[in-house]
């Protein structure tokens, strides 16, 4: 129990340091840089997680063709 209000302590103590740092002009330059490089990061982990749905969607269709072409094979076979 300990920890944690040490942890609430120092998560409260840095929004306050926060709210301070952003007052200045150079503290929300910092915040949009940090805003900007939160905001290209997210941007290409969800391009990613795109891309490789895509490529599994692209598999996963040509897995049910070559099924499909297996067994009219058989079907025909039999």
């Amino acid at each position: 129990m300990r920890r944690l209000s040490w942890l609430i302590v120092g998560v409260a103590a840095g929004f306050v340091a926060a709210h301070f740092v952003n007052q200045t002009p150079e503290g929300r330059r910092f915040f949009e840089r940090v805003n900007r490089g939160a905001r290209e990061f997210s941007d290409a982990l969800a391009n990613g997680y795109r891309e490789g749905e895509a490529e599994l969607d692209e598999t996963l269709d040509e897995v049910e063709r070559r099924l499909s072409r297996l067994e009219a094979k058989q079907r025909s076979a039999d």
